[in-house]
């Protein structure tokens, strides 16, 4: 995400709020932190966004670009529809947090919350690390007197929740900074109860993360006793692979109402998956990798597959089509590794240092064929075309261990 340094967020409320082609998409009407149960600053999730008069949707931070005072720009211009509901230990800034009394540490005195800004740290978190704070005057009838000051989160008291050890909200912290498989294995573990409470205080996309590395019993139980609506929304967030996975051991009414609730391009992506057998080149594929048109200069492609929501499987190359780029695509040309583009001048296209010469998968191809041929060619990543030579999709390493293993390898704590 491209922005200032430090953004006030009062200044972000009423903001419009448009697509990657300056679509708008709708305007800014809260923000939502989680607090921590310590000094810790808090951390923005997303926006509260109007999409319709008087419908809000949940937009996760990690959707917006560039955010400056004057409009927000979204990676995707596409916004669940489903209206916002606030999860347990969610704040609305704007609702909740601002106006509320403080103590400034180094004083001791009293005062009033009338700004926060957020900031983004290393991780490309977004926390609250400065706080303008309006000291309360002498008097109980000028309550509001008072220069306005601007502190660091650190500098006031009377913000952070009660712990619980044992509680979810103590989970949830410690699972913030935590791997998804490492989650995943820790939720494992957990009472039913707790499991679900847990599953659902997560964020869509936090969510989706971690469903992917648990066994599909786990997976079918979380998913089972979430709200259609939000089953259907952490369906949109994983892989399309996964999602076609997890779907495909449903029966066929849940499984058709799910894709129905889905985000469409999200649905027609995994209904594609759900087309081929589990055990081919077409079941295992994603059919969202990197696909860029020859016309692409490198200096874009890299920002592209900078981009975090692509592993690093994924972004390890780019899959060169004739448009349209959403699979299947125009005709396939070829591929370019990272590396390759991280040799050349940013000003040339990708068309032109294209790798042409390797022979793609077919959705038919078996799971000992891929294996054999990604160990032939030492290959993380290789498309998938069909018989007229449009690219389907990809199939990572990552992904394709994943079915090469036993079913139950995430149980086994030796292996």
């Amino acid at each position: 995400m491209t922005s200032t340094s430090r953004v006030y967020l009062t200044r972000l409320a009423g903001l419009p709020v448009y697509g990657p082609l300056s679509d708008r998409v709708g305007k800014i009407r809260d923000i939502v932190v989680t607090l921590r149960t310590d000094a810790t600053p808090a951390r923005v999730v997303g926006l509260v966004v109007e999409i319709s008069r008087g419908r809000q949707s949940f937009v996760p931070i990690s959707r917006m670009t560039s955010v400056d005072t004057h409009a927000l720009v979204l990676s995707s211009g596409t916004v669940s529809v489903r209206r916002f509901e606030q999860r347990p230990q969610e704040l609305l800034v704007m609702a909740q947090l601002l106006d509320r009394t403080v103590t400034v540490k180094s004083s001791g005195k009293q005062a009033l919350l009338v700004d926060v800004a957020m900031e983004q740290n290393r991780a490309r978190d977004w926390l609250l690390m400065r706080v303008a704070v309006r000291e309360r005057g002498a008097s109980r009838l000028a309550p509001r007197r008072g220069h306005i000051i601007q502190l660091d989160w650190h500098d006031i008291s009377g913000i952070a929740v009660q712990r619980d050890p044992q509680g979810a909200h103590a989970l949830l912290e410690e699972f913030e900074e935590q791997k998804a498989a490492d989650v995943a294995a820790r939720i494992r573990d957990l009472p039913d109860r707790r499991r679900q409470e847990i599953a659902e205080a997560l964020d869509d996309d936090r969510l989706a993360d971690i469903l992917e590395e648990l066994p599909e019993d786990d997976q079918r139980e979380i998913i089972a006793n979430l709200d259609e609506d939000r089953a259907a929304d952490v369906l949109s967030e994983m892989d399309p692979d996964d999602a076609a996975d997890l779907l495909g051991q449903m029966t066929i009414v849940d499984r058709d109402r799910l894709l129905s609730l889905m985000e469409p391009d999200e649905a027609q992506a995994v209904e594609q998956l759900l087309g081929y057998s589990n055990d081919t080149a077409g079941g295992i594929m994603t059919s969202q990798p990197v696909i860029l048109p020859p016309d692409t200069t490198i200096a874009e492609a890299l920002a592209i597959v900078r981009r975090e929501e692509f592993s690093p499987a994924l972004a390890s190359q780019v899959y060169v089509a004739r448009p349209p780029s959403a699979t299947p695509t125009g005709k396939f040309l070829g591929v370019v590794h990272i590396q390759r583009l991280l040799r050349e001048p940013p000003s040339e296209l990708i068309g032109s240092v294209t790798d042409t010469a390797l022979e793609p998968l077919r959705p038919s191809a078996t799971l000992p064929e891929i294996t054999r041929y990604f160990a032939t060619y030492n290959l993380v990543g290789a498309p998938v075309i069909d018989e007229i030579g449009r690219l389907l999709g990809a199939v990572t390493v990552d992904d394709l261990l994943d079915h090469l293993l036993p079913k139950d390898w995430r149980e086994d704590e030796d292996g």
